[in-house]
């Protein structure tokens, strides 16, 4: 294990001068790179780095591309963080670089249970000033998207999985279907969501995690943060969970931003919500693999579920409006009650209590996160014992991607709202739009 206790007052001294390091700690965040904070001198700062350069491999550019992109940002009058410093192979601690903390709110949750009154115009003037970086301040390592060659790349990946969930490959096809003109490129953030922006009682404080920028359409960095999984429960709010979509636009477009096109915006929500369900499948092949071997994986792995959910509440529209007021039909019956010695339920029970009653109290920071995680895990496992209920149909996959079958077909949709209802009740039953769903769906 690397000490970072030992490795970051030499990397410090040389980058900012002499000091001594304290309050070193792992920050909880980071669902593929690790965040450490850390006070040098009377300031504080965050370390983000990946442990080895094997973390970036797939990358289309690595941390030192990140930094700079960070540092033209910041120049172009962006809320990005201060770059203090970049990794370099001798210092031995990975790939990252060092920025000045900003003490601000990042927790979704926290953030909109009471957001400051100008967060929205915030975010949309600061994305449009993303928009607005020039050409020429932009790193050469940052790639330009191709959308029609992207979306061959996520039908790939779709069948390296298996190809058999009926609901991605709905979406897949319907993306090919709406595939729009190519727009003027812009550099876009890639990830400018809630959980990616820090906020003080006067608004927007700082915009983080550039790992996924490229250039390409500004109306995919405007649909990303209004999927529903980004809202973090306030699904009544479709622009970040803080308020109206017209208000959002008005606010971009007030800045400098391109004019919002309603059928493009569309599209990105579609294919972003798309790229995220397969995203989530792709965690838990790291971990399948080896290559992430954390309880986290796994269990992002599951919330394939919730994407699947949000992808039919966007395409149902496509079904014909007696398909749409169809019943659904019922749900598998639940297990019998256990009698006798203990079962895989009542084991992974007690594991779980042992967990939540011992472990989790005593541990602290990232430790507690985990243990949080591994609760989780537990419960999605409990869920799937008592349920006799599978995502895969590869037949219906197949002529849904084909587009032998559509939604068009009598009692489809019905079947498959009840699949994702299903399946997102053993995988993520707190999620809001489920509830939601249930109701508007009366299933």
């Amino acid at each position: 294990m690397t000490d970072l206790s030992a490795l970051l007052p030499p990397f410090m001294a040389r980058v900012s001068g002499g000091g001594a390091l304290s309050g070193l700690e792992r920050l909880s965040g980071g669902a593929n790179m690790e965040s450490w904070a850390f006070e040098w001198a009377g300031g504080a700062y965050v370390l983000r780095r990946a442990p080895s350069a094997a973390y970036m491999a797939d990358r289309p550019f690595g941390h030192a591309d990140e930094a700079a992109l960070v540092m033209a940002a910041q120049a172009a009058g962006v809320k990005a963080p201060e770059v203090v410093g970049v990794l370099a192979d001798a210092d031995g601690m990975g790939t990252g670089y060092v920025m000045r903390r900003v003490m601000a709110e990042v927790s979704p949750a926290k953030i909109l249970a009471d957001p400051p009154r100008s967060l929205l115009a915030d975010l949309g003037r600061e994305l449009a000033r993303i928009h607005a970086i020039p050409g020429d301040a932009i790193p050469a390592a940052i790639p330009l998207m191709d959308t029609r060659a992207a979306l061959a790349e996520l039908r790939s990946r779709f069948l390296s999985y298996g190809g058999d969930r009926p609901v991605i490959a709905l979406a897949i096809k319907w993306c090919e279907d709406h595939l729009p003109a190519p727009a003027d490129p812009v550099l876009v953030h890639g990830d400018y969501r809630m959980g990616n922006v820090m906020v003080d009682e006067d608004g927007l404080a700082a915009v983080l995690d550039w790992e996924l920028a490229h250039r390409g359409d500004a109306h995919e960095d405007l649909a990303f943060g209004c999927m529903t999984v980004w809202r973090f429960g306030r699904i009544d709010r479709p622009a970040f969970g803080v308020g109206s979509l017209a208000d959002y636009f008005a606010a971009y477009e007030a800045a400098g931003g391109v004019r919002v096109d309603r059928d493009r915006f569309r599209f990105w929500l579609v294919y972003r919500t798309l790229w995220w369900a397969l995203g989530c499948l792709q965690m838990g092949q790291a971990w399948r693999s080896g290559a992430d071997p954390t309880v986290e994986r796994v269990v992002i792995g599951r919330r394939t579920a919730e994407q699947e959910l949000d992808l039919l509440l966007l395409l149902e529209a496509e079904a014909p409006e007696v398909e749409r007021g169809r019943a659904l039909p019922p749900s598998p019956d639940a297990a019998p009650a256990p009698t006798g010695e203990p079962t895989h339920s009542e084991i992974v029970q007690a594991v779980r209590d042992w967990i939540e009653g011992s472990i989790k109290p005593r541990a602290e920071g990232h430790a507690k996160f985990e243990a949080v995680v591994a609760m989780n895990a537990l419960g999605i496992v409990l869920r799937d014992l008592s349920a006799d209920v599978r995502a895969e149909d590869a037949a219906l996959a197949e002529a849904l991607l084909s587009g032998t079958t559509s939604l068009a077909e009598p009692g489809l949709l019905a079947r498959l709202r009840r699949a994702v209802l299903d399946k997102c009740a053993i995988d993520s039953p707190k999620y809001a739009a489920l509830a939601a769903a249930r109701a508007d769906w009366r299933g």
